[in-house]
């Protein structure tokens, strides 16, 4: 135990308070930023359009929910390199952390339902006036795929307005290890050669077909699996949303819209993971 936090074990090691004694010190709105959080909703209709609001809403939800998939997905690449939650339980640690994002990215999807409520009709209301910011434009998003494993040095350059503290928060994204790396290098370290494809293949499918000695690895190679089809279901649920809302239109940030959005759909962060299916 120790005064300041958690120890080791788990267990909390700070001084306790008594609940409803000290309401003076910290607030249920002051802690959550509240009066910050909801006056970020501004709208740019004029007069303000009734369905701004829940499009602003959403949006700015997923954003938050990419923030902690962000910070679960960097945690789980650093337990699986063995840069934290050192010991036997850093595997399963990693295991916890995708399963966490798994869940959260069935949230993302289910979100859609929710921004679907809006017709399109009361989407023109005030889409014009968006223009030329869209989603296309999410850093976080970005460096989600990035982290993920889908690296593409281009977008960096096609995005616009960017700001110098997000072009480096992508640059650095595209320099540091990826999911994949983290998993080939759990490999490397359980005795399972990892040095080209047909390697990695052939020792996802030992650990596949030997699930005694090497069942951790292959749960790992299951999570990352079901984050990539998670990530693929938001891609499509997500384009025949826009194609209900503005059909072919161009989007607001002058890409092909829908068409840009299917062209997009045969993304997969771990090929040779799926490849493998028709192997095992």
């Amino acid at each position: 135990m120790n005064d300041n936090g958690p120890d080791p074990s788990g267990e909390w090691g700070g001084t306790d308070i008594a609940f409803g004694e000290h309401g003076a010190r910290l607030t249920y709105g002051g802690y959550l930023a509240l009066e910050q959080l909801l006056s970020a909703q501004r709208f740019e209709s004029d007069p303000p359009a009734h369905d701004e609001l829940l499009f602003i809403t959403i949006h700015q939800v997923y954003e938050l929910w990419f923030k902690q998939l962000l910070h679960e997905a960097t945690a789980a690449r650093d337990a699986m390199l063995g840069r934290a939650a050192e010991g036997p339980d850093r595997l399963w640690w990693a295991q916890h952390l995708l399963r966490r994002m798994h869940v959260i990215e069935r949230v993302l999807v289910s979100q859609v339902d929710v921004l679907e409520t809006m017709t399109p009709q009361d989407f023109l209301q005030f889409r014009q006036a968006l223009a030329p910011a869209s989603g296309f434009q999410s850093v976080q998003y970005r460096e989600l795929e990035f982290l993920s494993g889908a690296k593409d040095p281009s977008f960096v350059e096609r995005f616009k307005g960017l700001t110098d503290a997000e072009r480096e928060r992508l640059r650095r994204r595209l320099e540091e290890p990826t999911l994949w790396d983290a998993f080939l290098h759990v490999l490397r370290e359980r005795g399972l050669p990892a040095g080209n494809d047909d390697e990695v293949t052939d020792s996802v499918r030992r650990a596949a077909h030997d699930r005694t000695r090497y069942s951790d690895v292959w749960a790992l190679a299951e999570a990352l699996l079901e984050h990539d089809e998670l990530a693929a279901a938001w891609r499509a649920r997500h384009v025949v949303m826009v194609e209900r809302m503005i059909g072919t239109r161009t989007g607001t940030g002058g890409s092909s819209g829908a068409a840009y959005l299917r062209s997009r759909l045969p993304l997969q962060y771990y090929p040779l993971l799926w490849e493998l299916r028709s192997h095992l």
